[in-house]
């Protein structure tokens, strides 16, 4: 069975996936979940590549927002999901496709030290809007500081015009627009639309769990 690698996005952390890896793990699935906050898009991708060049075999990788960007610089891939992610072009950032439509920028605190904080409050109808109070207060919680200047990393190639890949539109985000997802969704082979907001894999678990399997019980993509 083929490995799962599951990238998170800015502020966030392996453990606000791991409602969906305790179900694929139980389920016998090889899950990795690689660790960011590594200063740059290029030092995250390095990152999250060495975990790819591990794998038995070419993995299925998911990347959840920031966790686009990420995604597009790898090599050695199966299929590339895009969860209510970027999905750059030649030249493109995170930063760059969503300058018109930063729905995220009013939750952003800055600290001394150079690094930014979502505001919690604001984090919660941000980011898990549509969680129970439970999950919400969980998800919050995991929540981590964040280098200036990530999402304005370019990545040195774009998988998506030579991996198969899936894009899953989360219509009540209110961080990456909707509309620009729709967008960056026809770049990929084929599209999901999920009525969620933008962290699934914490209020709804169970979808990406299943599109994940769906995708393992293929053969060639």
């Amino acid at each position: 069975m083929t490995a799962v690698v599951l990238v998170h996005g800015l502020y966030e952390g392996p453990e606000h996936f791991a409602p969906v890896t305790e179900r694929l793990r139980a389920e016998g699935v090889e899950v990795a979940v690689p660790e960011l906050h590594r200063g740059s898009l290029a030092a995250d991708t390095a990152a999250v590549q060495e975990v790819v060049d591990a794998m038995g075999g070419p993995p299925i990788v998911v990347g959840h927002s920031y966790g686009g960007s990420v995604i597009t610089g790898l090599t050695g891939v199966r299929h590339l999901v895009y969860l209510a992610a970027f999905v750059p072009d030649e030249g493109e950032s995170a930063a760059g496709l969503s300058v018109d439509t930063n729905l995220i920028g009013p939750a952003i605190v800055k600290r001394p030290d150079g690094l930014t904080d979502l505001d919690p409050v604001l984090a919660r109808t941000v980011l898990f809007n549509d969680c129970t109070p439970g999950q919400t207060d969980r998800a919050v919680a995991l929540l981590r500081p964040q280098a200036l200047g990530c999402g304005r990393g370019i990545p040195e190639r774009q998988a998506w015009k030579d991996v198969p890949s899936t894009y899953v539109v989360c219509t009540e985000d209110r961080t990456v627009d909707p509309g620009l997802q729709r967008t960056m969704a026809k770049r990929c082979g084929s599209t999901r639309v999920w009525p969620t907001g933008h962290a699934p894999f914490v209020s709804r678990p169970d979808l990406l769990t299943g599109l994940i399997a769906e995708l393992l019980s293929r053969k060639g993509s």
